[in-house]
This record gives C-alpha cells, structure tokens and sequence, in this order.
C-alpha cells in the first residue's frame, strides 16, 4: 500500500467513492474512510429513489447525465439492474392545488391524475381525502448497494486505494503537497478532495479554511408491515407535494418518511420518537393504514449549501484544495454525472459525459460562490 497518491479523497459515500472510480482511470488515488466500511452515513441510508423532478434546475440536469449509466452501466459493474422501473406520484389535498399547479407547470413531462385515477394505484387512499395528483413515469428504484461494490470495484481494478478506519485529525500543505494525517497513517497527494458529507465544513477548518456553510438536516425513515390483504409490490413512490411527507413500496413493506430536515451536527444519526410519530401520523391523514409496529426505524444526515445547489471545485484561497459537497438528498441519484464534472474539473477528462455537459454548471456549482 502507497501512502503517495496524486489525489486523496476524504469521504467514501456516494461521492466520493463514484469520483474516486473516475479518477482512477486516469491517475493515482486514495479514497479514506473515517468509518469501518465506504457507505456507512447518508449512503446507507438513503431512500435510493431515482427522481428526475427532484430538485432545482441544476439537480435535474445532473440527474438527467446520469440516467443512463444506471440503465446502461459498464460492463463487469454489477450483475444486477441499478435502476428498477416505479412511478412517483405527487399527491395534493384541496389546500395544496396550487404547489401542484406549479409543479405541472415546471415538470411538463409530468401528467395530471385524478382522485379516481390515485385511488387506482393506491387502494388504501381515504375516501374523505380529496386528492389529486402528478405521476412522473421516469424514475425507479436505485440499488445503492450495487452501485456502491460496482464503484468500488472500478477503483480497485484501476490500483486505487481504499481505506477504512482513516479518520483525519491534521491536513497541512506543504510546497505543493498535502499532507493528510489520521489515525491509520499519514497520506501524501498534489489535490485533496472534500467529499466528507455533514464533516465537510468541518475538514475545510481542518485545512485552515473557514466553512462555506454546509448543513447537515436530519432526515428519518422507518418500515411497517403493508395491509395483509393488499399487493403493494407495483405501487408507486408517494410523495406530498409540498414534501410533508412520502413512502414507497420496500422489501415487502411500507418505507415512510415525514420528510423532516432537522438541523445536526456531523454524527451517527438517530431517529427521534416525534419525528417517527409525526411520519405516521401525516401518511395516515391521506391512507387506511393501520400502523401497530414499527419493523425498522433510522435517520441519516443529508448535507447542505446555503443555496440548496451541490458544490463542486477547487477553493481559490489555497492550491489543491477540491469540494464535494452539499448533495442533499440528490446524491445517489446524480453520482455519475456530479463525478464525471468533478474527475473533469481535476484532470480535464471525462468518462461519462460530454465536454458540453461537463462545463454546463461549472460555475453554478462552484464554491466560489459562498466567497
């Protein structure tokens, strides 16, 4: 193992294990990892939805570059599909008609539903609902397990370097190199790459560099057993249009969020009992759906800037210095186009996507703009 690369990646989520198996196509690499296995925070814990009308403008354009390595990835990546066809549909209560006048308006491939027409993809809808809807027919289910091996074994098979149990405690420059210590060693590389999730203002200040205001948002899920005398397994992901709440179909049960976005410091996230009530609770004012125990609860922390817009680039105010930053809950579904932008910003070459798309929101998403 060589403690000398060309880049050092801290973070081995979605997106830094995604740019990490870009990079090493092209150069030396070494993706750390302050947890025992890459995955372990917001990535392990994602809803792993696929949702091309989710977020701004510039999260859908990325979205849109990645499609179609989900649906079509490498040879050798996976021996499983990373992307599994479900509709999302966007319901309205009688309040909400105009958040859904908007959202047809801004989507114009969504197509309008009708309470008959919800109440036919979802039989449990209260009756004393009225509800109408959005249905997007573009999106699915993502494998993240899958996508996270197949990343990881592109930067194996291209000599990078993976390392748990790494935690940064010290990051200097000297010259022109980083150096980059923790505790399972001291590692050297020209570029240092802040893909550290809800630590990543934190790693800037340990770079001697003030934060550009990345938030961590607490966000909670959990599964209950479905009705025992419906098929849910073709039911769409629901999601309120105003984002109060959402659930989805998941192994055999009912996957419900209440949506929330609690602020957090950097931590091992867990769920808090209000919150799982308020999921109930708020998915239970539009279905039938008698809750008697939860199966499985948990949270992760999605990351954000300011402006809710990713941050991708070098920090003018020291060399070397690259953010990857502020995903969100955008993060699986838009690695392979966010990575490739990012591996052409470090090196100039892309794998995945054009030069046009490459250089489309290069100064959108740069962090000069928090400076």
């Amino acid at each position: 193992m060589s403690s000398n690369s060309d880049v050092i990646i801290i973070g081995a989520g979605i997106a830094g294990t995604s740019l990490a198996a870009q990079l090493a196509v092209h150069c030396r690499v070494i993706l750390l990892e302050m947890e025992s296995q890459p995955g372990y925070h917001a990535t392990g814990r994602s809803a792993a939805v696929f949702a091309p009308a989710y977020g701004n403008q510039i999260v859908r354009d990325i979205t849109g570059f990645s499609e179609s390595f989900y649906r079509s990835p490498p040879t050798g990546f996976s021996n499983v599909p990373l992307l599994r066809q479900r509709d999302t549909v966007f319901i309205a209560r009688h309040h909400q008609s105009d958040s859904l006048r908007s959202l047809l308006a801004d989507h114009r491939h969504l197509s309008h539903l009708s309470t008959s027409q919800l109440a036919r993809r979802i039989p449990i809808f209260d009756a004393n609902q009225t509800c109408t809807g959005a249905l997007d027919s573009t999106g699915g289910d993502l494998d993240v397990d899958a996508i996270m091996q197949g990343f990881l074994k592109l930067i194996r098979s291209n000599k990078g370097q993976v390392i748990t149990g790494a935690r940064v405690t010290a990051l200097t420059r000297d010259s022109s190199i980083w150096k980059v210590t923790t505790n399972n060693g001291e590692f050297e590389a020209d570029v240092v790459v802040n893909a550290a999730g809800a630590w990543a203002d934190v790693i800037a200040k340990t770079a001697g560099l003030t934060g550009l205001g990345i938030s961590p948002l607490r966000r909670t899920a959990l599964l209950v057993d479905p009705p025992a005398d419906h098929d849910i397994s073709g039911w769409p992901v629901v999601v309120d249009v105003d984002e109060q709440f959402y659930f989805k179909p998941e192994a055999g049960q009912i996957l419900i969020s209440p949506a929330d976005e609690t602020p957090s410091n950097p931590c091992d996230a867990q769920p808090e009992e209000l919150d799982l009530a308020l999921a109930v609770d708020r998915v239970q004012q539009v279905i039938q759906l008698d809750v008697r125990k939860i199966n499985h609860r948990w949270a992760g922390l999605r990351s954000f800037a300011p402006d809710k817009t990713f941050v991708t680039g070098f920090d003018p105010r020291i060399k070397g210095f690259f953010w990857l930053a502020g995903q969100g809950g955008y993060g699986v579904q838009t690695a392979p186009g966010l990575s490739d932008i990012a591996c052409y910003l470090i090196t100039g070459q892309q794998n995945l996507i054009t030069d046009a798309e490459a250089s489309l929101h290069i100064e959108d998403i740069a962090p000069d703009r928090f400076l």
